[in-house]
């Protein structure tokens, strides 16, 4: 029971920071993307 909740624990963690990472490679992505367009 205790690691149980451990675990949730640690996914409720990663899942947080795994969506910040995503948007930081979205940012950066569409950032990449205005720069060739602004400078094609």
């Amino acid at each position: 029971m205790h690691e149980e909740k451990e675990r949730y624990g640690f996914w409720t963690k990663y899942k947080r920071f795994a969506t910040t990472e995503i948007l930081l490679y979205v940012i950066m992505i569409v950032g990449i993307i205005l720069g060739i367009i602004i400078f094609s």
